[in-house]
């Protein structure tokens, strides 16, 4: 999927710069060919100016330049292989090549005769390889320019070429580097469908054991139909366990899902934080004294923020429940403490015991990751508590971080700003 997005991409980014580049060199083109049509036309008005027998000027070596916006007729049309020929009554009456071409009267006479032909003022010739224009004067007499497009033809041809090779090294270049652009455009999109794969991977598998239970335990009942339900309760309350189990990991499926949609229903009010850890410390007092962990409190009074309250208590419960379930000895021990940092509001829960591997530390805000996996599901955790706390905390524009070491223990901090 990746590689196709990728190759889509490029193919993408090649066809509008090529597109852009084709025009852009086509118009250079139509450009440069009417240039050089205008300066036979130049030469071809040029010469029907003369009279019979006058050669057309050369160019003078040192020759003072010419004032700006100035254009000497006479040395562009010198550039310019040119000869006109005089007709009377359908006769070439006179050739005049200016001493710059050589033309034999056959080719004057038959350039003559297809001029005309034509019924035009001004045209090509193809099969002559001119241009020409012709003039009636008042003694009835027809006179015709001509000019040769063999150098306007190279002109062009050498251009096209040119440009032609120009479009193909610049789409070269272009492959390269939208090849190179893609790697980094598609970077965050990878890693994106990477996780989400394995967030469904991994989402199967959790919801794959409790189904696993729940279908065993109907199973036996079933199996046993003229029991009584009181003779089955204990494989109903398994299956009712299960299902409150199941439920609970969808719902925190949905929290998080709404929330990478930018759906999470929120109200946010002036909470004072410092009551709301208060708040969540009680229930987790008795916990934490049959778990033989101390509890500690340092909150600093009238601290308060702009934000959903229902979510700042969930995410507050994430990390006392983690911190007292890892809390180890010597001493267990849990300190949570509430400071005004500057403009901020910093919330830190630090728990003492065995500290998290350094190579897990990354990856700790992640869905379904443990540091532990087997001592988490003996735990009735899913891998999904700190992603969440992590979401809610991104939601109130904060930024929420784990630092961990043998002989500090493991402190979560969490900073929240006050608008």
């Amino acid at each position: 999927m990746i590689r196709r997005l990728r190759c889509r991409f490029i193919l993408i980014n090649l066809l509008l710069v090529g597109l852009v580049l084709t025009v852009g060199l086509a118009l250079l083109l139509a450009a440069n060919a009417r240039r050089l049509e205008n300066e036979s036309m130049v030469a071809l008005h040029t010469i029907l100016s003369w009279q019979d027998g006058e050669s057309i000027p050369r160019f003078e070596i040192g020759a003072p330049p010419l004032d700006q916006g100035e254009y000497d007729t006479d040395r562009n049309a010198s550039l310019v292989p040119v000869f006109s020929v005089t007709v009377k009554e359908g006769q070439v009456v006179s050739i005049n090549n200016g001493d710059q071409v050589d033309v034999s009267e056959a080719t004057a006479a038959q350039a003559a005769q297809e001029a005309l032909a034509t019924g035009q003022d001004s045209g090509l010739l193809p099969s002559l390889g001119l241009r020409f224009l012709l003039e009636k004067t008042p003694e009835g007499t027809i006179r015709i320019a001509f000019a040769d497009r063999t150098w306007e033809r190279s002109s062009m041809a050498t251009l096209f070429l040119s440009c032609l090779l120009i479009w193909v090294l610049a789409m070269a270049a272009f492959f390269f580097v939208g090849l190179f652009l893609s790697s980094l455009a598609l970077r965050p999109v990878e890693k994106a469908w990477k996780q989400q794969r394995q967030f469904v991977a991994d989402a199967s598998h959790e919801l794959k054991t409790p189904l696993t239970v729940i279908l065993a335990n109907t199973g036996i009942v079933l199996a046993h139909p003229q029991d009584t339900v009181s003779t089955q309760a204990k494989w109903l309350g398994y299956t009712q366990e299960e299902a409150k189990q199941m439920k609970s990991l969808v719902e925190d499926l949905l929290f998080l899902a709404k929330s990478d949609d930018a759906r999470l229903t929120t109200h946010p009010t002036q909470v004072d934080l410092g009551q709301l850890v208060q708040g969540c410390l009680l229930p987790f007092e008795p916990v934490a004294f049959e778990a033989g962990v101390e509890l500690v409190a340092n909150l600093s009074p009238g601290l308060t923020l702009l934000g959903d309250e229902g979510q700042l208590r969930r995410l507050v419960r994430i990390l006392l429940d983690n911190a007292v379930k890892y809390a180890g000895p010597p001493h267990p021990a849990v300190t949570v403490t509430l400071t005004k940092q500057q403009d901020k509001l910093r919330l830190t829960i630090h728990n003492t015991g065995a500290p998290i591997p350094s190579e897990h530390l990354p990856h700790l805000f992640e869905r379904f990751y443990r540091a532990d996996a087997a001592r988490d599901r003996t735990q009735g955790g899913y891998g999904l508590g700190l992603a969440i706390a992590k979401s809610i905390t991104e939601a109130h524009r904060g930024k929420i971080s784990v630092t961990s070491n043998a002989d500090a223990g493991t402190t979560f901090t969490v900073l929240f700003p006050r608008r």
